[in-house]
Parts: C-alpha cells; structure tokens; sequence
C-alpha cells in the first residue's frame, strides 16, 4: 500500500497518513482448490483485500448483494445460478461493485456475451499475477478489461451494428447462446430454465429458434457442432 512520507518539505516529521481504503475483493467458483488459490493469490496484490469466497451462483449473488464489495471475479462455470445472470442482477439492482469473468475459454462469442451481460472485465485463467492487478486497476478507474490473449479487433467487428454473419453461432442472440451452451453440457431444459430465471416453455422456445439458425435440428449435432469449435466444457 502507498503511503505519505513521515517528513514535510522541511524535513520536520509531520503525522503518517493512514493507510488507504482496501479495494475490497469477492471471489467465485465451485471448485475449492480454484476457489481458495485464486482468494490467495488476489490477497497479495497490493491494496487488495478479499472479502468473501462464494461457492456457487446463488450464493456469490447474496454476497454481492450483502457485502457490496468493489470487485466481483467469477469463474464463468457457475452453475446453480449462471455466471451471466449474476452479473445481470447485480446490474440491474444498480451495485456499484464491477465484475469480471475468470474463464479458460476465449472463444468471440463467449467472451462477447460476458461483456453485454454488464461485467467490466473478461481475464484468462492463463493471466499472471501482474495481469491481474492490472485488470483490477483498469477495472476501478471506470475500464472494461480484456485479456490481451483474445484478439479484440474481432471483438470490436464483432460489436458493430451492421455485420453479416460468416458463422451461424454469431446470430444467436445471447439467450439463444446461453440456452446452447447449457444444452450441450448435458443440462435439461427444465434445469436451464432454473439457472435461467425462465419458464420451461421459454426455454424450449430459445432451443427451437437456435436450432434453426444453426440449422441442426438433433441434440447430438449440437454437441457436434460445439466440440468443433472448442465450446464444451
């Protein structure tokens, strides 16, 4: 932490500052080891303090709530509540606390979809120490960050407006996207719609209208169609 010099201008010992407020630091993730590791390693960053370890969705989401702290990091594969929705609902309960996504993938799409969710901030698993304090610094003075691994041009083209879709996946729209993901991690609908905040019917809705896009009409060539492109956890 950074602190005043105990001596004025002249040389005269004048009062120490305190030290500084802690940027205060809440982790989430379902796989302990990850869990308390990536609690460590946040604590030795320099002025950051880590003020809780959530275990699932529906709990970091209590604790965000409870404790307000100023970073929220979550492992993108929580599942009771998804990691997507979490952020939404902070979001919309108008927190102050920012929050960033710890994942392994880099796929466009699914880093595209974390950062239209609200979060301020998408980190690799794969980032040092370093990166992470500088996410975190970037996150605090008002940034959104990104990995510098993920190729943001593509982000950026993929953010425009006016954009014709080469690949089918990209004009899935972010709950159709979701409703995929889940479907070919072996999740069922009337799960989905739970971790989702939706009706079963809404969710088979979201399935018919992905399948049609993708124009895969079966379970098993979605799951196809996402180890191809790397997107099955």
């Amino acid at each position: 932490m950074y602190t005043l010099s105990p001596f004025g201008s002249t040389g005269t010992a004048v009062a120490t500052s305190p030290d500084p407020t802690p940027t205060w630091v809440l982790v989430a993730g379902e796989q302990m080891l990850l869990l308390e590791g990536l609690a460590t390693l946040c604590n030795t960053i320099p002025g950051c303090s880590v003020t809780a370890q959530s275990a699932s969705g529906q709990q970091a989401l209590a604790d965000i709530q409870r404790l307000k702290p100023d970073i929220a990091l979550l492992d993108l594969d929580l599942t009771d509540l998804l990691t997507i929705e979490v952020i939404r609902q902070i979001r919309a309960g108008e927190s102050k606390t920012r929050c960033a996504v710890l994942s392994a993938r880099k796929d466009k799409k699914t880093v595209l979809e974390v950062l239209r969710s609200g979060a301020c901030g998408f980190i690799l698993t794969s980032s040092t120490r370093q990166q992470l304090a500088e996410a975190f610094q970037h996150i605090l003075q008002g940034g959104i960050y990104v990995s510098p691994a993920i190729e943001m041009a593509s982000l950026v083209a993929e953010s425009s407006p006016v954009r014709r879709y080469s690949d089918p996946l990209d004009s899935l729209s972010g709950r159709e996207y979701q409703v995929f993901t889940l479907l070919v991690d072996g999740v069922r609908a009337k799960e989905i719609a739970a971790r989702l905040s939706l009706s079963p019917k809404t969710v088979d809705t979201y399935r018919s209208s992905l399948m049609r896009k993708l124009d895969i009409f079966d379970l098993a060539g979605l799951v196809k169609f996402a180890i191809q492109r790397n997107l099955v956890s």
